[in-house]
Parts: C-alpha cells; sequence; structure tokens
C-alpha cells in the first residue's frame, strides 16, 4: 500500500506539481469546443422539430412529416450523419418497450429512445449521458391531435444534444459518451426508465447523467429577463439507500454529498472556470418543486444524475394549447425560444462530459479515519489496469460544513492513503477526485457509501 503523509508547512512546498497547473493545460481543449458550438444549428435543430406539428408519445408514428414517429427518425438519421462525418464513430441505435394499462398511456404504446454512444478508447465501460427528450404536450396530455410545438420544452434540450454529439464527435476521450433522444416524458418519464434499466442490464458504470430538460427560454412568467444563469436540481441521499447505509451517514455525514450533489458541484466548476458569463445555481432539490424529469429514473436506480435548465420558466408557454386569451399568448412556440442561451447551456453540457471523460474514474471505495484525532486519514482503492496509465494521482478536497462548494484541496500523488495532518475531521467534509495526466480530474468523492459514485462499491467494505 503506498502511503503519504506530510506536516503542513512541508505540504505546501510538495504541492508544487505538474497536477496544479491543469486549469492551462486543459482550457485550450474546452475553450475550442465552447467556441465550436453554434446556435445556428440549434436553431435549425429546433425548428426542425417543431415542424413535426405534434411529438406527442402517442401520436402518429407512421408519417414522414408529422408525428412522434417521424421526430424519432429524423433523430436517429441525424446521429447517423454525425458518425458518418467521424468515421462512423458513434454507434447509433433505436431502444424501446412497449408501455400499456398506465394512467397517461392506457393502451399498448411502442416508447422508442434514440441512442448514440461514442466508446471511450481506454475505459469504455464507464459513460456520461447527456439527454433530451423527443416528445412534446398540450394543456391536455392526453391530446396526442393538436398542434404541439415543444420547440422550448423540450426541442431546446434535444437540439443541445444533439449538437454535443456533433462537437464532441470531432475529439477523442477516455471514458464513453452517450447522446440520448428519450420518448414518454411527459406520460410518465418512460423513456428513462426504459434506459435506466437498460444500463443496469448492461452492467455501464454512469459518472453522470445530466438531463436537459427546457434550456432556451429567458423571459420568466414573474418578468424577470435572464440570459447569465442556469439551475442544476440535484438529489441528496440516494433513493435506494439501504438502512445499514442510512444508519451510518447519520453518524458520519453524507446529506449533501451524493455523487448527484457532487456531479451538480462539478457543473458549476465548469461554468464557473470555462463559460464566459453563466452563472449556475445549484438547487438541493431532485426537480423543481413536485414535479419531474427524464434523470429521475437513473437516480432511482441509484446513478448520479441531475437536471441542467433555464432559472426562469415561463408557463405560459409550457404544456398549452396555441391560443391568445386577454392578450396573452400561449404555447410553446418558437419565439420563446432564446437561441444563444441554450448554445450556452449547450456548451456547458459539452465541456462538462468532455472534462468527465478526459478524467480518470472516480476513485472507489473511500473511506476515512481521524474520530478523537488532530488528523484525518483518507484511503480509497488504488485505480485499476484499465486508467493506470491515465491516471497522474489524486486530490483531496475538503471545506467547512455549511459551504455549499470545496474550498480547500491538495494534490497529494499517486498514492492510496493519505493524512492531513492537524486538520479535525469533526469541522469539515472531505472527498477525494482522481487527476488525469493532462490535468483533468473526475468528480470528488465522498466517503463511505453515500459518496460512492458506481452502484455497488462501497467504502464501508
Amino acid at each position: 500500500m503506498r502511503r503519504f503523509t506530510l506536516i503542513p508547512t512541508v505540504l505546501a512546498l510538495a504541492a508544487v506539481t505538474p497536477a496544479l497547473s491543469q486549469p492551462n493545460t486543459n482550457a485550450a481543449l474546452l475553450e475550442e469546443i465552447r467556441q465550436d458550438v453554434s446556435a445556428d444549428r440549434i436553431e435549425k435543430d429546433i425548428r426542425t422539430l417543431v415542424g413535426f406539428g405534434t411529438r406527442h408519445t402517442l401520436s402518429e408514428t407512421e408519417s414522414d412529416t408529422r408525428g412522434i414517429g417521424a421526430a424519432r427518425r429524423w433523430v436517429y438519421e441525424e446521429f447517423k450523419r454525425i458518425s458518418d462525418d467521424c468515421d462512423g464513430c458513434l454507434q447509433v441505435y433505436y431502444q424501446s418497450d412497449f408501455i400499456e394499462g398506465e394512467k397517461r398511456i392506457p393502451a399498448r404504446t411502442e416508447v422508442v429512445n434514440v441512442i448514440a454512444v461514442q466508446r471511450g478508447n481506454v475505459d469504455p465501460g464507464r459513460y456520461v449521458i447527456m439527454s433530451g427528450d423527443i416528445d412534446s404536450r398540450v394543456s391536455d396530455v392526453m391530446d396526442y391531435k393538436s398542434d404541439s410545438p415543444g420547440a422550448n420544452d423540450n426541442a431546446s434540450g434535444l437540439a443541445g444534444t444533439i449538437e454535443a454529439a456533433r462537437v464532441l464527435s470531432k475529439h477523442k476521450f477516455a471514458g464513453s459518451i452517450v447522446y440520448a433522444g428519450l420518448s414518454g416524458e411527459e406520460q410518465g418519464l418512460f423513456g428513462g426508465k426504459i434506459m435506466a434499466a437498460a444500463a443496469k442490464k448492461g452492467g455501464w458504470r454512469i459518472t453522470g447523467v445530466l438531463n436537459n430538460d427546457m434550456i432556451g427560454n429567458i423571459e420568466g412568467i414573474n418578468g424577470v429577463i435572464n440570459n447569465t444563469t442556469a439551475r442544476v436540481f440535484m438529489e441528496g441521499t440516494r433513493m435506494n439507500e439501504s438502512a445499514d447505509d442510512a444508519r451510518m451517514r447519520r453518524f458520519t455525514g453524507g446529506e449533501v454529498d451524493s455523487p448527484s450533489r457532487n456531479l451538480g458541484r462539478y457543473v458549476h466548476k465548469i461554468a464557473e472556470r470555462y463559460i464566459p458569463n453563466l452563472d449556475v445555481m445549484m438547487i438541493y432539490r431532485l426537480d423543481r418543486f413536485g414535479r419531474g424529469g427524464h434523470h429521475r429514473p437513473f437516480n432511482d436506480l441509484g446513478y448520479p444524475g441531475v437536471r441542467i435548465m433555464e432559472t426562469n420558466e415561463n408557463y405560459n408557454r409550457q404544456h398549452q394549447n396555441l391560443r391568445t386569451e386577454n392578450g396573452i399568448r400561449y404555447g410553446d412556440v418558437i419565439e420563446g425560444v432564446n437561441f444563444d442561451y441554450a448554445a450556452k447551456l449547450t456548451s456547458l453540457n459539452a465541456l462538462t462530459m468532455a472534462a468527465l471523460s478526459k478524467a480518470p474514474a472516480p476513485p472507489a471505495k473511500v473511506t476515512i479515519e481521524g474520530a478523537v484525532s488532530p488528523n484525518t486519514t483518507l484511503k480509497w482503492q488504488a485505480a485499476d489496469k484499465r486508467e493506470k496509465n491515465l491516471l497522474a494521482g489524486y486530490k483531496i478536497y475538503w471545506r467547512l460544513t455549511d459551504e455549499s462548494t470545496w474550498t480547500n484541496s491538495r494534490y497529494v500523488g499517486n498514492v492510496d492513503e493519505y493524512t492531513l495532518e492537524n486538520i479535525v475531521i469533526d469541522n469539515y467534509f472531505f472527498g477525494v477526485a482522481s487527476v488525469s495526466k493532462d490535468g483533468f480530474e473526475s468528480p470528488v468523492v465522498f466517503p463511505g457509501p453515500a459518496g460512492s459514485f458506481y452502484p455497488g462499491e462501497s467504502g464501508a467494505e
């Protein structure tokens, strides 16, 4: 076992390592990716999706010009075109299941997702997923005949996902990236349930799901017009936490350090460092109050997932029949989408996925000890053979317990145990991140099962 312990004065000198230059070593790539995202292409894709008239899950599937069938075939062909441009770098396929007997899908209906996978060249079994929804709706969730443009909800998120595929497919990554067009969201999150179940069956190690649902509106129902902020919703404790894990968390912490929360902090950090004029509001809630989105089915199975979306919603433009009443225009039409803002949030996703996929996997089996001691010791499992050539070492983070982001860090090298001298365990929260040789970091992993990124891993073992 490789161990490292230094007193604080020596640590200040020892921390001068190549890994500390990471903002400079990876900034050029991330800036190239950011500048490659095109508001014009996003606008074109949103207009195409709106042009299908309705994309309701129960709508027409045989027509080539109207309904969800035509829409999903267009998404499939668009992913195929992107794959052709990168010499077949995307695996594009339909993923579906039949749903019936549900309140919003009473008759047998095939719910179809469109998936494009860009395989990693180091650890292809590790995934980060960006999703947008294909389907749309009007006031009556069962009305599949009326025009339902769904320009912002959620052609914006789907167009952003397609654009991210165009941009990131030009580059190589250690981990795999998945671009997903999900269906059945308005009828009960069925597309996400289908994909999450398939991921679990396939043994996917998911580092993060970035669900993009409404990323194009800047004019709120409250009168606020703002294109400089975005919201990230991220749940706390895992839905499937065991009773033993809950008891452990009660005494050691972790309520605000689930993998979803630390994925959200990662998104926040990307925005802060690399996206000009964008502040991320981290919201400690699964989703908007009493509402849901397509990251939830992944959260339900223990996977890290967050929702990225606009800050100011306009309810006159959501789930509304197209009409004008008392001088107010209702409906989710193209005029309600700000394409530059949608491009900004698409960039946030693309940079987050690029950084996650360039970085090594998050540390596994992180543990912590230091009760009744002036020192705090963290341990973790050394990187497996897939990632040894990618890994430079590890970085320990800590923060005061009432702080929302990681405020202190120390690069500790390629070790699997480290003691922080004279930093008392009772006063801080701690975590560990993996660092690649070119300076990309994984999300921070909180010690114990509460913070473990991959279901089945546990720092308690």
